[in-house]
């Protein structure tokens, strides 16, 4: 009976395995800067020693009257400033965290250089020291690229494919590495998304219910002491969307940094599958 060649489905199980990451920041850190944030409205812009006539029973909500200084004049701007003051910690939470993620992503080197290092000792067939480099070089594109070698390594010695199988195992190693490192790259980016688009309708929205308390108390007044009130009030509602326009610019800004470096780490990824796969073609025919 003629002997049955394997298939290019036939292969060897992934030597990619699936790490675990846990993700607790993602729900304890929005707590804890909703908390934060309320503590620095309530406590810190509500201070009664910043205001000329505090409210001597305090509470969840102070009326204190005459602030000293802008910081304290923000407090004015109502129970939406606590929200989008979460809101700009959020942001700098995720901005740091992320930072530091996509940072070690990069590696310890140029990827461009890493990927011509490894190029160069495929070429002469010395596929240990481009195993070497990979663990020099590390993060993301190190990963995979080893993860792609090992298979290459494996694939040099198999007797069973022919080229074109073993090729396409290759290309599968690396798809399989691949699919594991992107999630971590863009993983709590969300964050930024939602909050760059958040936060200015948040601060409109209280200074939407600065405007109304405002013009109410016109109504309610009347005369010169009340346009007074009037205005003030408006400058305070103003501070809702000076605060969410603020934080939107902050999160639009970093959410198009890290997106930068991903697509940065993602082409290098690419480069990576690429630069085995022909490798392997032109020289293991």
């Amino acid at each position: 009976m003629a002997e049955t060649k394997p298939t290019a489905t036939a292969r060897a199980a992934t030597s990619v395995q699936a790490k675990k990451r846990s993700n607790v920041i993602s729900w304890i850190a929005p707590v804890l800067c909703i908390i934060g944030g309320y503590i620095i409205w309530r406590f810190g812009m509500g201070a009664a020693s910043g205001f000329t006539n505090p409210d001597p029973a305090g509470g969840f909500w102070p009326n204190h009257v005459g602030p000293i200084g802008a910081f304290h004049g923000v407090y004015e701007g109502g129970i939406v400033v606590p929200v989008l003051i979460a809101n700009f910690l959020i942001v700098l939470v995720f901005a740091i965290e992320r930072m530091l993620t996509i940072s070690k992503a990069t590696g310890t080197g140029n990827n461009d250089e890493f990927i011509r290092k490894v190029q160069y000792h495929l070429a002469n067939k010395n596929v240990d020291a481009a195993l070497a480099e990979c663990d020099k070089q590390k993060g993301s594109v190190g990963n995979v690229m080893k993860a792609g070698l090992r298979k290459y390594k494996e694939m040099i010695t198999n007797t069973e494919l022919d080229t074109e199988q073993k090729v396409v195992s290759i290309q599968k190693e690396v798809e399989e590495a691949t699919a594991l490192e992107l999630p971590m790259l863009e993983k709590n980016l969300v964050f930024l998304s939602t909050i760059a688009s958040v936060a200015t309708l948040l601060g409109l929205f209280g200074t939407v219910l600065g405007m109304i308390r405002s013009f109410s108390k016109l109504g309610d007044e009347g005369g010169g002491d009340a346009a007074r009130e009037l205005s003030r009030g408006i400058s305070e509602a103003l501070y809702n969307t000076a605060l969410g326009i603020g934080t939107s610019a902050l999160a639009i800004i970093m959410y198009n940094v890290f997106t930068t470096k991903i697509d940065g780490i993602t082409y290098g990824i690419d480069e990576s599958g690429f630069t085995l796969t022909q490798s392997f073609a032109s020289l293991y025919k």
